[in-house]
């Protein structure tokens, strides 16, 4: 019996391999481009939330149908200030989110005598509201809380009538009008929360 040397040849062998057509590669490639859209989109919706504004508790600084980009992870690496805009679950409905600005940190003394507003017995200087409040009142923040109340303030449900927002309901801060293009404005300007945030200088 003759052996052949062991001359095999690569297609005895059954490893040549066949070109790819050019719709399968389209297809993998298809494929490839939407898993990575849909990696990508989880990543960023970890990151930022887009809200939109429904009502007018936050005019003259947000109106109706202006959509907003909420950063959800500051509040894991920074603490809340007064005067951020932030988003946080309704305390009582939390299927609702409420998008409103803070007043009051944890153990603050937040008081409204003749329209004016007080915190820690300092007068808040608020160039971001448009009208007189007419409600009066004092409140004590508790532990793990905040006190929030609506630029708009006499059209705002807010601390002043349900209370205060829990830490652990906050969604994220507010950082930039970016919809309507017209109406692009980034949220954190210092002129903005400077005047809140005295109190502690």
């Amino acid at each position: 019996m003759e052996e052949n040397g062991g001359n095999w040849s690569s297609t005895d062998l059954g490893d040549k391999k066949k070109p790819r057509s050019g719709w399968s590669s389209f297809l993998v490639e298809t494929l490839q481009t939407i898993v990575l859209a849909i990696v990508m989109y989880f990543l960023i919706d970890t990151v930022v939330a887009r809200v939109r504004v429904d009502n007018i508790s936050m005019l003259p600084t947000l109106k109706p149908g202006e959509f907003v980009l909420v950063n959800k992870i500051t509040y894991r690496l920074s603490d809340v200030k007064r005067g951020d805009i932030i988003v946080f679950h309704y305390p009582l409905n939390p299927q609702e989110d409420y998008i409103k600005r803070v007043i009051g940190l944890p153990g603050d003394d937040v008081n409204i005598t003749n329209g004016e507003l007080f915190v820690n017995g300092q007068k808040i200087s608020e160039s971001y509201i448009s009208v007189t409040m007419v409600s009066e009142g004092d409140w004590v923040v508790p532990k793990d809380a905040l006190f929030v109340m609506g630029d708009n303030r006499n059209q705002s449900s807010d601390s002043r009538a349900w209370g205060f927002v829990p830490m652990e309901n906050l969604v994220g801060k507010a950082m930039v009008i970016y919809w309507p293009l017209e109406e692009f404005k980034v949220l954190s300007h210092p002129d903005v929360v400077n005047a809140a945030n005295n109190i502690d200088s």
